[in-house]
């Protein structure tokens, strides 16, 4: 009886919404083999894709935010280390840190901006 209540309760849940964002900021390895945005941006809603060349700021933007990347293994993300980059993806909403489990990773600039 108590199973089906909790299966009852379960199906009347809305399912959560999962935005697809991008998030600029600068790349860092962090503990084991995870990854980070630091100094990042807001998400702002997005697409899934590479932002075209137009979407690039000439001046990566400074934020004060901490992401940690998920679902890194499709990607050479050592080869971007320390660099100012554009993150897209699955945006995770959490405490402390959100996730962003990414779709694309595109560098902005070789080297990080100042934090502000």
């Amino acid at each position: 009886m108590m199973v089906a209540l909790v299966i009852g309760v379960l199906m009347q849940a809305p399912p959560q919404k999962v935005d697809i964002v991008s998030v600029t900021g600068c790349l860092r390895a962090a503990a084991g083999d995870s990854w980070m945005l630091v100094n990042a941006t807001d998400p702002v809603v997005s697409n899934a894709n590479a932002p075209a060349k137009n979407e690039i700021p000439a001046t990566p933007p400074v934020g004060k935010n901490q992401v940690r990347l998920i679902g890194v293994s499709e990607f050479n993300l050592p080869a971007l280390k320390d660099h100012a980059v554009i993150a897209k993806g699955l945006w995770i909403k959490a405490e402390p840190v959100s996730r962003l489990n990414i779709t694309s990773v595109t560098s902005i600039s070789a080297s990080c901006p100042a934090a502000k």
